[in-house]
């Protein structure tokens, strides 16, 4: 429980090189910035003071204690009546104290079994929230990562919508062209401006997309995103380690901080049922004072004199209006709606790491399988586009063309970004997500990394002799 994510990363930043620090920068500004992490560190320290509030209930208390009191004394009734002579007169006659005492008591307790308890529930309640914190931390590290490529995701939105409108624009203007010196049909026209006005409209919906997901990284960090490093196109998408669904599995069980705080509050809470308990126990307490005090009347001028008391306090409590038991049934309750808590996170956490682990490896098999649909795609563009100038295909099959062939791009785009995306994921449920996943990740990040069309035309050229 005494591990953390924060301390280490001043020295893994040190030991970056200047050039790649886009993301990083954005983890930075995200840790000075969001108000989650910072919430989250401050009910970190208030449970540590809590815990040390605990903690006084067993140790010694020293206190100055002090008092001051006048008392006047009148008899009703003098012995002897009027016929009482002056000297029984004076005896019984009245008088006025002054009494000063001052001194330093000490109580330490003995045996309370009840604030033991409620110690140890209050440490267990404090590592339940430095869990928290480190859950809150990892939490940070994923929303950075998901919110800049999801910025990076929809500007290659943009890129293929605007790529799409442009040409299949570059289609429509053909089209009126060619019907103009009548070579087409008019329904071919119309065929060409749907398509145009439907891909228009679905450019105008990627910019909004772009301007919310720079939204969304302001939230995190203040600031709005100008100029962002790319993804290059080599990155690899390798497969997670261990290839063993099962070994993630245990790997979360074990280090998951979801589940490492319900534990913790499972724990707290048989404490707690134990000091509820604990309420039918007898109590000792030891105290021990020193004392100066000083008399004042009217027959003594003054007399001081000092005492030194050490007791021992000892009670058994017989009935308490029921509330001992009621606490108790009260604590049982909770205690059962903790492990249940603690039983349904575990349950998550074990379906969410396998499930994940298989959706990284599918996003790898559907990346690889679209890297070769975009090879596919431009080819049946530029064949579809050929058979449109021969006169053996038609308008609506070049721009079906067109489209997919954009789709494939953008498809392919985002599956790389989903697969870093549940990667970050996966390692979050089994809680190994550190700041060192942004600094790889940051290291393949360039200004200079060609879009996905540029891709595109690569892959065709490789793969295809001709070109």
């Amino acid at each position: 429980m005494n591990k953390r994510l924060l301390p280490g990363l001043i020295s893994l930043l040190a030991a970056q090189p200047a050039f790649s620090l886009d993301l990083m920068e954005t983890y930075e500004k995200a840790l000075s910035y969001d108000s989650g992490i910072a919430s989250s560190l401050a009910q970190f320290q208030a449970q540590q003071a809590t815990s040390d509030v605990s903690k006084s209930a067993l140790l010694p208390k020293i206190s100055a204690v002090g008092s001051a009191s006048y008392t006047s004394f009148e008899p009703r009734n003098i012995p002897g009546g009027a016929n009482a002579d002056e000297l029984t007169r004076q005896l019984f006659s009245g008088d006025s104290y002054r009494t000063y005492r001052y001194g330093i008591e000490l109580t330490q307790p003995l045996f309370r079994a009840q604030d033991w308890f409620s110690y140890e529930a209050s440490q267990f309640q404090t590592e339940a929230a430095e869990a928290q914190y480190n859950l809150a931390q990892q939490q940070l590290i994923l929303d950075v990562a998901t919110a800049y490529f999801d910025v990076l995701r929809a500007k290659d939105t943009v890129t293929t919508a605007k790529a799409t409108e442009t040409a299949i624009q570059r289609q429509y203007e053909q089209a009126q062209e060619r019907f103009d010196v009548g070579l087409i049909a008019i329904t071919e026209v119309y065929e060409a401006r749907a398509s145009y006005d439907d891909a228009r409209s679905q450019r105008i919906a990627a910019d909004n997309d772009l301007n919310v997901a720079k939204e969304q990284l302001a939230r995190l960090t203040g600031e709005y995103p100008d100029a962002m490093e790319n993804l290059r196109q080599n990155f690899p998408l390798g497969r997670p380690e261990p290839m063993d669904p099962t070994s993630w599995e245990t790997t979360a069980v074990e280090q998951n901080w979801s589940i490492q705080a319900a534990q913790r509050q499972f724990s707290a809470s048989e404490a707690s049922l134990k000091a509820a308990k604990s309420d039918h126990l007898p109590t000792l307490e030891l105290s021990a004072s020193y004392q100066e005090s000083s008399l004042e009347n009217a027959l003594f001028t003054q007399q001081e004199g000092n005492q030194s008391i050490v007791s021992l306090s000892l009670t058994i409590p017989f009935y308490t209006g029921g509330g001992t038991q009621a606490g108790v049934r009260e604590q049982r309750s909770l205690l059962t709606a903790a492990e249940q808590d603690l039983n349904t996170v575990r349950r998550d956490v074990r379906v969410n790491t396998r499930s994940l682990f298989l959706t990284v490896n599918n996003n790898i098999e559907t990346a690889s399988a679209l890297e070769q649909t975009i090879i596919s795609r431009r080819s049946a563009l530029d064949a579809t586009r050929a058979g449109y100038e021969v006169g053996t295909r038609n308008i609506v099959e070049v721009l079906d063309a067109e489209r997919a062939y954009y789709v494939a791009l953008r498809d392919y785009a985002n599956a790389r970004y989903d697969y870093l995306i549940n990667s970050l994921q996966l390692k979050q449920a089994a809680g190994t997500l550190t700041p060192r996943d942004l600094i790889d990740l940051n290291n393949w990040l360039s200004a200079a990394a060609p879009g996905i069309e540029a891709l595109a035309n690569e892959k065709k050229t490789l793969d295809d002799p001709t070109q």
